[in-house]
């Protein structure tokens, strides 16, 4: 089991009491640290590795855990710490890929309060909130919520509008997004550096807000994933640049099986992974592009026009 590492976040950066007008360490000890061992041959292992850490939250009087999806993803152990030290198994009970968020169940008691469910749609840019952390005050940040807008992932991935926070966490995997009210708000899923006028980059964070998790509950905790037809993959990750999609790399094997994955009709070097060497799609810019993809449901085709191969669309066929 992997341990919580002994740091502290600067003072000037922890949340103070007095600076709200909810029990701060109440909230704060509603996160739990979360620690996971996947496979070494899981789909996800040499990407995410086999031994993850993090945090979760809890959600639910009777031991729900909500988290980060990749923290727990294809995990056979899983651990949760509270902040006074104890230490209990937990469960992978589901992971949604289009929202990112997981679930755990722990396997006995936590004897920690529940952080109530929030309304995301209600907090502006420029609220104040803190960005959470297992271990109370000195591994939370005080922060401010900077940005709403679309996040389009190099794997695939897309949010119509995420949270943006600063300053960033610097192990924001699973945080918990916590408003005014002492409500979650979101959960933390990645940092991103943003570029300042001045030339110099600002740690941001990236949070999935909690509305997205609301209409799907119900499912993942009877189901283990949303009641709705799973997104075909192509197994790519790309990046943006002038105004195309640069591929920089593709799967040597296929995901879970809960996902099918777009099998290419036509040989072409995207199909030979250790053979690519740069790929671009004429569909835009990132956001739109992802759009374009994950529309797709299984046995549809997918057009994809490959500039470096001066050739017709192929077409991507889910299996």
């Amino acid at each position: 089991m992997a341990s919580l590492e002994d740091w502290k976040l600067p003072a000037a950066l922890q949340p103070k009491p007095d600076d709200y007008t909810y029990d701060l360490d109440r909230a704060l000890s509603s996160v739990v640290g979360l620690s996971s061992q996947v496979p070494a041959d899981a789909f996800t292992a040499e990407i995410l590795g086999t031994e993850r850490a993090g945090n979760g939250v809890l959600i639910r009087d009777d031991g729900l855990v909500l988290t980060i999806g990749y923290l727990i993803s294809e995990a056979e152990e899983v651990w949760l710490t509270t902040n006074t030290g104890r230490v209990v198994p937990g469960h992978v009970l589901a992971y949604d890929q289009v929202t990112g968020f997981g679930l755990v169940q722990a396997l006995a008691r936590l004897d920690i309060p529940v952080l109530p469910i929030g309304d995301s749609s209600r907090a502006p840019v420029g609220e104040h909130v803190v960005v959470a952390g297992a271990g109370g005050r000195a591994r939370s940040i005080a922060a401010r919520i900077v940005a709403r807008q679309e996040f389009a992932g190099y794997w695939e991935y897309l949010l119509d509008e995420a949270i943006f926070t600063a300053p960033g966490h610097p192990h924001w995997g699973g945080t918990a997004l916590i408003g005014s009210g002492g409500e979650l708000l979101g959960i933390g899923s990645l940092q991103l550096q943003h570029a300042t006028p001045r030339g110099g980059t600002l740690p941001l964070n990236m949070i999935v807000p909690i509305d997205l998790l609301t209409p799907i509950l119900d499912d993942m905790t009877r189901l283990g994933r949303p009641n709705r037809p799973a997104r075909p993959w192509l197994g790519l990750y790309a990046s943006e640049t002038e105004n195309k999609v640069v591929v920089i790399g593709l799967a040597t094997q296929g995901p879970p099986p809960s996902r099918p994955v777009l099998k290419w009709a036509t040989t072409c070097s995207l199909s030979r992974a250790g053979q690519l060497e740069r790929w671009q799609a004429s569909s835009g810019v990132s956001g739109r592009w992802a759009r374009r993809v994950l529309r797709f449901r299984s046995q549809s085709t997918a057009p994809v026009a490959c500039s470096r191969c001066a050739s017709p669309p192929r077409t991507a066929t889910a299996s």
